[in-house]
Parts: structure tokens; C-alpha cells; sequence
């Protein structure tokens, strides 16, 4: 066991899986440990300890893999297996994934490192690994039955190639792809640049973005489900579940993310404005970048965008689309917006007492109910703040700026104290009415809108989607 091996085993929720001997290939006569994660808690970067230097990447709600250097060889050995994921509290979910956990373990190496990666299939079908833009040779790309044979359960293959060309890349199975990937088969790989001092920032998160439909009271998700999802994930975590990405005032920090959902994500930070340092093509040239606030995440792309942490506070950082901020309950709750239920709640709470009517004013009193739940699901809006709810969900979290935190120090510093004269406040003087050429339309009379189209006649001049 070396040395950054030992360090690592210090931390919490891990075990060891025991190891298993390759058969065939004759380069290596065992592999490595496989280490096992079973908590969702993000963990603190591994900093390598043999090799070369680097500044290593955290993983939202995740972890680094480890490895052992062999001939000059970097080692891993990824696990593929039935896994139980918490996507946030209250709720479990029974995915597909590696070593313990969905999404896998982020594998970290240096520009120039030769990997060795063991892949042990304990799924019940077969599966192979597709390393997702990464340089590599073409028997190593991981697509079975086109450049490998696929790795029956009980298996275990090798791939075996350098780390040509620094970035952010993922990983997944290429082999009953819609199924292994629905299930939560993915994971982050992160090549660091030869130069340790190229690129460098104080402070590097990493999470890959995934969609699953899973019904209220259920634990599987559905595979065969192509759009209409209801959990959008950062690392297989939705709001208020996923980590805050803590930051110290001036820090310089990068966020890489990888796309493996089924449709863009314009993801959006408050505060500070960011510039797109690297694509899936490689590292952006600096006249080329454009301070943005939002940035477009492609089906199958990775990103990574950077700024200057130089305003403190809770800076939201959420998907753009807003149904991305929402959790699984409700999606089926019609549109009651201006409907008067008063007659509908006495007659329908005769008979169940605890009917609530929902949505006449619009969805945010969902925000702040505490009604019991289904078993195992998630409330559409949820997450209280030191102000009241927040009413979000799914791809949301907060990117914490404070003054005095630590290098390596990722605890949730908690709320932030805003300075006196600085939140936004109500008015207690007098509100005139705007100046309207008629009476407001709230005092006119009430008139039925719809249109009577008769079969058989032309109808509307255009059909509208």
C-alpha cells in the first residue's frame, strides 16, 4: 500500500473490496485494491503523494479514486456494481454504478501519465468502459462490440493508454448504453496539465450532470424514459442535497462539468461573472474568452468555467431551466392559477379532512408546506434559508464566498451575515396606483375566454404548437 493510498483509507465511509487476479495479458500479476465509498459526503481532495505534482480536483458529493504506481504505471481498479445512491435526504435510489457509489469515483493523472485502468463487471449483463475525449487507441475506446468485446459479468478487462492531452473528460459504459447510463453509470476524469503551474487555481470542483425518472414510493428508475424526467442531478444529488462549493474571498476557482443528461444545461452563477477556460477540445486561448454568467453545457460536453471569488456571500448556481430546479412530486398538479376552490375545499374535505387546495395564487405555498409524503420521493420545492423558503430543487446549489476559510477547508461555513443596509427591504410608505387609462382589469367584469370550434369547420387559421 503507498503512502497516498494509506492517507486516503483514513477518511470516512470507506471499505476495501477484495482483489482479484487478471487472467491473461501477463503485464501484472494482481491488481490493485478496490476501494469502496459508501458515503454521498463530498470528500477532501487527494493530493498525490507518488508521481508527479498537481492541485487536485473536488468532487461534489464525491470522491477520488486512488492509485498505486507499478513499472511506471498509474493503477486503478473501478468496480462496476449495483449501487444505493441517497439523492438527497429522505430519498434512496437504486442505481448501477462503480466502487460503492453513483456517479464512480473521479480518476485523476497528469498529461504524459500511463494509465492502467482494471474494470471488474459485477453488474448482472455485460458492460465495457467508454473514456468520453479522451486521446487514446482505438482498442481502448471502450465501445463494445466495435473496438472490444464486452466484459461479461464476473470479468475483468484492462485498458491500458497515456493521458495525451489535459482536460476534463468522463466516463461510461458503451455497451446497453441507454440502460447502464440511465441507471447512473458515469463518472469524471480529470488529466492535469504536465506544467503543475499552468492553469493553477486555488480551488478546482468537478460533477457530472444526470437526469433519472423515478417514481414517488419507487427506487428504480425507469430506462426507457427518453425527455420527461423529474430528478435532474449534479452527481446523482438534487437540492438541498448537493455540497455547497465553499470558497475563500480571492480564491481563484474552477468548476468543471460534464453533460451526460439528455438536453443542454444554461448553467447560471450569481455574483461574479466567469470566462470558459476549457472545452472538450482542450484549454481556451485567453484572447478567445468572454466574461459570461451563464454558459451552455451540450448533451456530451464538459466545460469548464473560472472566476475570481472576490464578493462575499451565498451566490446561487442552478441550471437555467427552471423544471432543472425541481424535485419529483407535483409535476402532475394541474394549473389552478385564478381559479376560486373555496366551494371544492368544503365539499372534498367532508370527505378526505385533509385536503389542502393547491396553486390558486401560483406554486409557491408549496415551498413552505410540510405535508406528509409518498415513502421515498422528494417535494417539487423544498429548502429553507435564513430568510424563509427557497423553493428549489434539482440542479441548485450555492457557491459560498467567505473571508478567512483555509485552503482545503469545505465545511458549510453556514448562512452569510449580510453587512447592516445591505438586503433588500420592504417599503412602509405609501404605494400609489399606477395611472391606467381604465379601471384595472381586477374590477372589470368577469368574461369567459375561449373559442367553440365546431366539427367539421375550418377552425383556427394556424395550428400552434
Amino acid at each position: 500500500m503507498d503512502h497516498s493510498r494509506r492517507e486516503f483509507m483514513g477518511g470516512a465511509g470507506l471499505v476495501l473490496a477484495g482483489a482479484t487476479l487478471v487472467a491473461g495479458r501477463g503485464m501484472a500479476s494482481e491488481i490493485p485494491e478496490a476501494v469502496i465509498q459508501e458515503s454521498p459526503a463530498m470528500q477532501p481532495p487527494l493530493y498525490p503523494k507518488t508521481g508527479r505534482d498537481y492541485q487536485p480536483v473536488v468532487t461534489l458529493n464525491g470522491w477520488t479514486l486512488p492509485f498505486r504506481m507499478k513499472d511506471g504505471w498509474k493503477e486503478f481498479h473501478l468496480v462496476a456494481e449495483p449501487v444505493v445512491r441517497e439523492i438527497a435526504p429522505g430519498m434512496k435510489a437504486h442505481f448501477w454504478g462503480y466502487n460503492g457509489q453513483s456517479p464512480g469515483p473521479t480518476i485523476e493523472c497528469v498529461e504524459g501519465d500511463k494509465l492502467r485502468i482494471f474494470v471488474t463487471n459485477k453488474l448482472p449483463e455485460h458492460t465495457t468502459i467508454h473514456w468520453h475525449g479522451v486521446m487514446l487507441p482505438n482498442g481502448m475506446d471502450g465501445v463494445g462490440g466495435l473496438t472490444q468485446p464486452h466484459i461479461k459479468p464476473g470479468k475483468t478487462f484492462v485498458y491500458e493508454f497515456e493521458a495525451r492531452r489535459s482536460g476534463t473528460f468522463m466516463y461510461h459504459p458503451h455497451a446497453d448504453e441507454m440502460v447502464q447510463m440511465a441507471m447512473g453509470m458515469m463518472g469524471s476524469l480529470v488529466i492535469h496539465p504536465a506544467d503543475p503551474k499552468f492553469m493553477r487555481v486555488d480551488r478546482d470542483f468537478v460533477f457530472v450532470m444526470a437526469s433519472y425518472d423515478i417514481d414517488p414510493g419507487s427506487y428504480v428508475p425507469k430506462v426507457m424514459t427518453m425527455t420527461d424526467f423529474n430528478l435532474w442531478t449534479w452527481n446523482s444529488r438534487v437540492f438541498p442535497g448537493i455540497d455547497p462549493l465553499v470558497c475563500g474571498l480571492g480564491d481563484r476557482v474552477r468548476v468543471r462539468i460534464g453533460n451526460l443528461t439528455m438536453t443542454n444545461h444554461p448553467i447560471h452563477k450569481h455574483g461574479a461573472p466567469f470566462t470558459v477556460t476549457c472545452t472538450d477540445g482542450g484549454w481556451v486561448p485567453e484572447t478567445a474568452r468572454i466574461p459570461e454568467v451563464t454558459t451552455d453545457v451540450p448533451v456530451g460536453a464538459m466545460r469548464a468555467f473560472e472566476f475570481i471569488a472576490d464578493e462575499p456571500g451565498d451566490w446561487a448556481f442552478h441550471c437555467h431551466k427552471s423544471h432543472h430546479t425541481m424535485n419529483a412530486m407535483g409535476h402532475e398538479v394541474k394549473t389552478f392559477i385564478g381559479v376560486n376552490k373555496d366551494t371544492a375545499r368544503k365539499v372534498i374535505r367532508r370527505l378526505v379532512p385533509d385536503y389542502m387546495p393547491m396553486g390558486s395564487a401560483g406554486m409557491a405555498e408549496m415551498g413552505e408546506m410540510e405535508m406528509p409524503m409518498p415513502d421515498n420521493t422528494l417535494p417539487m420545492m423544498t429548502g429553507f434559508g435564513q430568510f424563509g423558503p427557497m423553493e428549489m430543487g434539482g440542479m441548485f446549489s450555492v457557491v459560498k464566498v467567505r473571508e478567512g476559510i483555509k485552503r482545503d477547508d469545505y465545511k458549510d461555513p453556514g448562512d452569510y451575515k449580510h453587512p447592516a443596509g445591505t438586503v433588500a427591504y420592504e417599503f412602509k410608505g405609501i404605494v400609489t396606483e399606477p395611472a391606467r387609462k381604465g379601471p384595472p382589469p381586477s374590477s372589470t367584469k368577469t368574461k369567459m375566454e375561449f373559442n367553440v370550434i365546431k366539427p367539421g369547420s375550418n377552425g383556427p387559421a394556424k395550428h400552434q404548437h
